[in-house]
């Protein structure tokens, strides 16, 4: 049956996380109005569950704040059959809490029903489009709703490889009319670790399946970038969002921050830095860049403002 188009969703969001819980129920304290997010992720796994404090934080907060869930366990890409019960209990969350959509990774995350606990790359080649593509329409029919899937930092490269991975996604999103949240962390983390040209990577992607953009932080080895969603996003990033949004338009978009998390203010403030790019970039005085290697363009980046909780 058709698939319905996502609901409609804009402006900058943030990850829900536990340790920010209080400050976005705090109506004796409330956010900065120029900060505050319009809207929340929050991840799945952490809300599949009957009851308890989670569930009951996440009833009080979504009352302010419009919700889209992200989830790290479907599989899609493994040769394990889907876990039925585990998409009968993301349905039911989604019931509940009416996300605008629902996400997961173009990953696999085990086999032989064995969880790896890590986002797991896809081979490029055609055999993996056709194992993929009857796995999203039967997770689009249970769900009623749209897949949306996002690009995983990659640290390895199968010999079998028959396209790039900017090919394989736009194929893949082509083919099955499910949705993508485009990660340009990742892209970058991946593009620098396998040397393929990021830019470039942005230019495969179709504007009108894009619905979603993460930002986050990673750590720079040298020779070898982890992502790590535990720094704030550094310059390069920065950059690659900017060229993203010239090719692709503004897209609803938000800062992942998963290990070494700051106090809220200082997340806020650094997502108003996406905002203020967002309005410098989509200003008609800024005419788009010539596509230039990276390393010899830098964007300017607004002034940090230091401003403190309202009282």
């Amino acid at each position: 049956m058709p698939v319905p188009s996502p609901s409609p969703l804009q402006g900058f969001g943030l990850g829900l996380r536990s340790e920010h819980y209080a400050a976005f129920a705090d109506a004796a304290r409330p956010l900065p109005a120029g900060l505050k997010p319009d809207w929340l992720e929050i991840i799945s796994e952490n809300y599949l569950v009957p009851g308890g404090r989670p569930l009951w934080h996440l009833e009080r907060i979504r009352r302010d704040y419009p919700l889209v869930m992200h989830g790290v366990s479907m599989s899609i890409g493994s040769s394990d059959a889907l876990n039925l019960d585990y998409l009968r209990a993301l349905k039911a969350l989604a019931d509940r809490v009416q996300p605008a959509w629902v996400s997961d990774h173009l990953c696999w995350t085990g086999v032989d029903h064995r969880n790896l606990h890590d986002l797991l790359p896809m081979p490029y080649t055609e055999a993996a489009l056709a194992h993929l593509l009857p796995r999203i329409a039967q997770v689009q029919d249970l769900l009623q709703r749209p897949l949306v899937l996002e690009n995983v930092s990659s640290y390895i490269r199968f010999a079998e490889d028959e396209m790039s991975e900017a090919e394989f996604v736009a194929q893949l999103l082509r083919r099955s009319g499910c949705r993508l949240l485009l990660d340009v962390n990742n892209v970058y983390v991946s593009s620098r670790n396998h040397g393929f040209d990021a830019r470039a990577y942005i230019d495969h992607m179709p504007p009108e399946q894009v619905v979603q953009i993460h930002l986050a932080g990673h750590e720079d080895q040298g020779d070898l970038i982890i992502d790590t969603h535990d720094a704030p996003v550094c310059d390069a990033v920065w950059q690659l969002y900017v060229y993203t949004v010239l090719r692709l338009g503004a897209k609803p978009t938000m800062i992942e921050r998963d290990d070494k998390i700051p106090p809220l203010l200082d997340l806020l403030l650094e997502l108003d830095q996406a905002r203020q790019l967002v309005r410098q970039t989509c200003s008609p005085m800024n005419p788009p860049p010539r596509h230039e290697p990276m390393r010899q363009r830098v964007w300017p980046l607004p002034p940090r403002q230091d401003l403190a909780p309202a009282a």
